[in-house]
């Protein structure tokens, strides 16, 4: 691996510093390749595994190259899923932080109108589903004439959920005079066609693995009758004991039933699947990621490039039928270069889906025997004792980046004919602060919330209390949200 750091790619301090808050020490594989390609602009088409860090690979240059006094969007990222989306978009809004780069998701099951005001105000990056940016670009509500980078990210996954019609129809509205960047784990027929009909000599960058899951992860299968699946899950996990475990199930029937039967032998365990509402999806997506409960039953929807930090085990409870299914759930554990188990439960008459997903990874599955009742009793006291505790707090990435940030309300907007500007020009005049401390705006047409930096906060609360924007008194106090 080329062991760079992200200061020698001529990015500006804005950037390099909110990486350095986030704790990004040196690029990973991906991103020293992508990066200096990325940041001249060229077209790209990057196969890579997941959990190798392709999202700031992509969200470091349109940070970077991104205009902070440009008012409409310069980019956008598809992604096959809403989490995804709204996973991107925090970690573009986070890597940006200090340029004041805003992003916007947009996603179905979520009001269309709240993000047609969103885009009405001063957005750099688009984050969405191929759903739903089509809808808005039918609808007239996403401007796309500043428009000059597109990425599509997991764009094998987009083949697979039947959204490649909707990314072509996507495309053919964009400006021809834009660069495109392609992440994909694996590279079908479809996806590579898309590439070479979209693309200008796009630089293909391919970060090779031992086969195509990492070798992070210990991978291993148990034989079971369907009747037998729910016992074997107890004696496993017993015996496992995860610190932070995924059991996967095809169905929401399977997912509701496995999380209260789980629930009710005294396991600290929520789920999450497409039939539930997106913000009770999000919600339980969050405490996870917290490390509020050790086990998250789900279906594939929580497979598809979601960065959770240290899931020690991931458990197939169902066996995928897709093959690619199989490497994005497993994929949820051995990341960042963390060590990870891979457990698949499989009944008689599933070995054809077996055959397929060994041919396509590369390598036969190890066949391990079930626990027997001597390790399950031996292991059930510190099984036990494990459950009783909670679990380790997982930290937030950008807890450090975002402790010393105070979000403050001010109740005048575009109605009072206010700008991003007049805020800055105004708050920067205050003593001891710069344009250095002000971060993301967001003005709607009633109200403006401002993000102060680096501690500032209170010393601005005080500060504008007194003070006009624009010749206009606003009411200012510390955002609730």
């Amino acid at each position: 691996m080329n062991m760079k750091r992200f200061t020698d790619y001529g990015l500006s301090g804005e950037i390099t510093r909110a990486l350095s808050e986030l704790g990004y020490e040196a690029p990973t594989e991906v991103q020293s390749k992508v990066l200096p390609v990325a940041l001249e602009k060229k077209d790209l088409v990057v196969k890579s595994q997941t959990g190798s860090g392709k999202t700031a690979s992509f969200g470091i240059p349109l940070c970077e190259m991104a205009e902070w006094g440009e008012n409409k969007p310069q980019a956008l990222v598809l992604t096959p899923t809403r989490e995804l989306a709204v996973q991107v978009k925090e970690d573009i809004t986070n890597i940006g932080r200090f340029k004041r780069i805003k992003a916007a998701a947009l996603y179905g099951k979520s009001p269309f109108h709240r993000q047609k005001l969103e885009l009405k105000q001063k957005t750099h990056v688009v984050v969405g589903t191929p759903g739903r940016v089509l809808d808005h670009i039918e609808k007239g509500t996403f401007p796309m004439d500043k428009l000059n980078c597109l990425v599509i990210d997991e764009a094998d996954e987009m083949l697979n959920m039947g959204f490649i019609e909707q990314v072509e129809a996507i495309i053919q509205q964009l400006p021809a005079d834009r660069m495109t960047l392609t992440f994909s784990a694996t590279l079908p027929e479809d996806v590579e066609s898309l590439c070479h009909k979209y693309m200008k000599d796009p630089v293909n960058i391919e970060v090779i693995a031992k086969g195509i899951t990492t070798n992070k992860i210990d991978h291993s299968l148990i034989r079971v009758e369907e009747n037998d699946k729910f016992s074997l899950l107890t004696d496993v996990t017993t015996v496992e004991n995860p610190d932070s475990c995924m059991i996967f199930c095809r169905t929401k029937e399977n997912v509701d039933k496995v999380c209260d039967e789980l629930y009710e032998n005294g396991f600290p365990v929520d789920k999450i699947h497409g039939g539930m509402n997106q913000e009770a999806r999000f919600e339980v997506m969050d405490d996870f990621k917290r490390g509020e409960f050790r086990y998250l039953v789900a279906t594939d929807v929580a497979a598809r490039g979601i960065d959770i930090e240290k899931v020690s085990h991931v458990i197939n409870y169902d066996l995928p039928l897709e093959k690619e299914s199989y490497v994005h759930r497993t994929g949820r554990t051995g990341r960042a270069g963390h060590a990870g188990r891979a457990i698949t439960f499989i009944t008689p008459y599933e070995d054809k889906f077996l055959e397929e997903i060994e041919a396509y990874i590369g390598f036969e599955i190890t066949n391990m025997q079930a626990p027997s009742k001597e390790e399950v009793d031996a292991a059930t006291d510190a099984f036990k004792e494990k459950l009783s505790e909670l679990p380790d707090a997982k930290t937030d990435k950008s807890e450090q980046l975002n402790k010393e940030i105070m979000k403050l309300y001010f109740n005048g907007g575009k109605k009072k004919k206010l700008r991003a500007v007049d805020f800055v020009g105004t708050i920067a005049k205050i003593a001891g602060v710069t344009a250095d401390d002000i971060g993301i705006i967001t003005i709607q047409e009633n109200l403006t919330y401002v993000d102060i930096l680096n501690g500032k906060g209170p010393l601005v609360l005080q500060a504008m209390k007194t003070t006009t924007v624009k010749g206009k008194r606003l009411k200012v106090h510390e955002a609730r949200n």
